[in-house]
């Protein structure tokens, strides 16, 4: 197969995990800046991704990009205003829907429904089920993360959840489900927001929002992660944890059913029979570590880097042709 020339990509900061992925390939990598920051010009915010460089917004149409990747709806009308070329119609365009839909899970019409001539990449195929997507071609790259490496010591015998804004998103994340498990073993909840949680649990322990090698790290050696979203996308958290080699209890809603194998661990939407398999691998070190050793081994075969890379890879030659 002949190799694709690197191409000019434009797309903006939006989730640091996914683009963290995305910006690993083998093209070059455009992010606007704007002087006052903010969610349409943060750049890189102080990422260190070699093959990525921020662009001040005013220069934007001075250059010549090959494709604008999307993933707001706003970000169509502000590349066509900045680039002076219309997404989709002027320049190629790929839209990248990173949510389940809301506010109905399967009555809600995505906002380029009504476009035959942008892409629309769902991150999962639940995703892909869910959304109305009308007239939208649609195609599934399902995640892929960077190894970190099998860290896995579960030397802590607590259970380790990684949510941001707890609090905030209640029952979205299944903050409200914590406490079962915190009867059983202390949780440990490390993301952003995850301060507002002190107090409500005296074994539901706020962690604070370290950086991604400490997270790790630290996540690594608590015994048992916890997946408790009633309604997301699959958090990449999740498949961090089973890169880390870390057993598994999730909640078998949206696309953790595909992610999590049953030998990683449990998977179930009866909280009580969640909450009893927390307590066995809690209890249990040998028998967690290799719940662990299998949720490592599906990740690396379904989520890995070089396949996402190469499913973008071969979306992109063909929009860009």
């Amino acid at each position: 197969m002949t190799k694709m020339a690197p191409l000019r990509v434009l797309l903006w900061h939006v989730h640091g995990s996914w683009t963290e992925a995305f910006v690993r390939g083998e093209h070059r990598y455009f992010l606007p800046t704007l002087a006052e920051g903010g969610p349409w010009g943060r750049g890189l915010s102080g990422r260190d991704w070699p093959a990525a460089e921020e662009v001040p917004v005013d220069r934007l149409k001075d250059l010549d990009f090959d494709v604008v990747v999307l993933q707001r709806p706003d970000e169509i009308a502000l590349a066509a205003r900045w680039l002076h070329r219309r997404p989709g119609k002027d320049i190629p365009a790929v839209f990248v829907e990173h949510n389940a839909p809301r506010p109905h899970a399967a009555t809600t019409r995505h906002p380029l429904a009504d476009r035959d001539d942008i892409p629309l990449v769902h991150v999962t195929h639940f995703n892909a089920l869910m959304w109305d997507s009308g007239l939208a071609p649609t195609v599934v790259i399902p995640h892929g993360i960077p190894d970190p490496g099998e860290r896995y010591t579960g030397e802590i015998p607590h259970g380790v959840a990684m949510i941001n804004e707890p609090v905030r998103r209640g029952r979205i994340t299944g903050t409200d489900l914590l406490p079962a498990f915190a009867e059983i073993a202390p949780v440990d909840v490390f993301g952003m927001g995850t301060d507002e949680l002190e107090g409500r649990h005296p074994a539901l322990r706020p962690g604070g929002d370290l950086p991604a090698g400490e997270l790790h790290t630290e996540a690594a050696k608590r015994r048992v992660y916890l997946h408790t979203p009633r309604w997301t996308s699959l958090g990449l958290s999740l498949l961090e944890a089973m890169h880390l080699g870390m057993p598994i209890v999730a909640l078998a809603t949206t696309e953790a059913t595909l992610a999590v194998p049953p030998d990683a661990g449990a998977v179930s939407t009866d909280v009580q029979a969640l909450a009893k398999a927390y307590r066995e691998l809690v209890h249990e070190p040998d028998f967690a570590a290799l719940a662990g050793k299998s949720a490592r081994e599906h990740v690396l075969a379904h989520y890995g880097l070089d396949a996402f890379l190469s499913r973008w890879d071969t979306l992109l030659t063909e929009v860009t042709a």
